[in-house]
């Protein structure tokens, strides 16, 4: 199903919400976004206690089809949500949260087609005024401006095309704001392109063939970089100087049955744990320890989860990682010792029909 008309969302998509308590410390809000027609609240904002791990939905968004990823601006309120449409009508959608008196909705500003298909991520790059899609079916990415007032997407939009073979799954920053990453699942290469140079110019940093590049992070000090590749299920541990040209460290297997579907990767705020979920055979999150000194990775453990947990996020405290089990159509709730990196399985669920994404505010 596809996007709806914009000037019919913004005036159907707002739905009541409950009364929010007094915002503190321990409570935060996130954005969930799932798989699903354009009539679901695919979009859903909840608040989270992350003492307690107790979730309530605040209020739901629709209007927009296939919302797989969602990506929230630093101030809180606007966010942009991909329109995961395999044909013309791929889209990426502005929002926002919208408070008035004690009632929070949501709606939608405006969208723009992203003239490739399939896009499966968000990037939002605030001091450029930029926010990108990776348009993993249409082989490119899509750039896009923004009216830093109201958070509207400007008409102008730059489409970047790769090969025939190309399947762009993310864009990332480097630490330092001096590259754009972009990752290639299709021709197994990490890009690194000059984040002001207009004519986009890349270097390509190669990993082993067939390995399938998904998502990359960088470590809190910003000297290394972890990939996941979906297709050979092993990280990729990069060194970065400043350089475009970065330096393969380690592979590090977090597959280990060959499901050939491993799909996202986090590190915990003080550095010492990364995360990485596998999917489509012994569904789990892998959890490694960190090396400060080396980048290196060493497997400490694994947590099973629900069927297919496409993403996952840690709560801004570090004491739960919520995963978006898709096919078990749950967010499950899991906390995390801060000592060892072990998670448990805390049996509380966010029910929600195949949930693709958790974002905290």
């Amino acid at each position: 199903m596809t996007l709806v008309a914009t000037s019919i969302a913004m005036s159907a998509c707002m739905h009541k919400a409950e009364t929010l308590p007094s915002t503190d410390n321990e409570c935060v809000r996130m954005l969930l976004g799932s798989y699903g027609p354009s009539d679901n609240d695919g979009i859903r904002l909840y608040e989270f206690n992350q003492e307690t791990g107790e979730a309530r939905m605040v209020c739901g968004l629709r209007g927009v089809a296939d919302p797989s990823f969602v990506e929230i601006a630093s101030d809180g309120r606007h966010f942009y949500a991909v329109s995961e449409e395999d044909d013309s009508t791929a889209a990426l959608v502005a929002a926002e949260i919208v408070t008035d008196g004690d009632s929070t909705n949501m709606r939608i500003i405006n969208s723009q087609t992203t003239d490739g298909t399939a896009p499966c991520h968000v990037k939002i790059i605030e001091s450029r005024g930029k926010v990108f899609t990776s348009n993993y079916n249409g082989g490119s990415f899509t750039q896009f401006s923004i009216d830093k007032q109201t958070g509207a997407l400007l008409p102008e939009k730059r489409v970047r095309h790769f090969d025939s073979k190309s399947h762009i799954h993310c864009v990332e920053t480097t630490p330092d704001m001096a590259y754009y990453v972009v990752d290639d699942l299709g021709m197994d290469k990490v890009m690194l392109f000059d984040i002001d140079d207009e004519e986009l110019w890349a270097v390509e940093n190669d990993v082993e063939k067939g390995s399938g590049p998904r998502h990359i992070t960088f470590g809190p000090d910003g000297r290394f970089a972890y990939l996941i590749n979906e297709l050979s299920g092993t990280v990729t541990v990069f060194r970065y100087t400043g350089k475009p040209q970065m330096e393969i460290v380690q592979y590090a297997a977090c597959d280990s049955v060959g499901g050939h579907g491993s799909a996202d990767i986090h590190i915990s705020n003080d550095g010492r744990f990364l995360y990485a979920s596998n999917r489509l055979k012994e569904d789990g999150i892998s959890i490694f320890s960190i090396d400060r000194e080396s980048g290196k990775i060493t497997k400490v453990g694994y947590q099973l989860t629900g069927i297919h947990p496409r993403n996952f996020a840690l709560s801004p405290n570090g004491k739960y990682l919520l995963c978006a089990c898709r096919d078990s159509n749950c967010i499950e709730i899991f906390t995390r010792d801060a000592e060892t990196g072990m998670l448990h399985d805390t049996g509380k669920k966010i029910e929600m029909s195949k949930p693709t994404c958790v974002k905290f505010l």
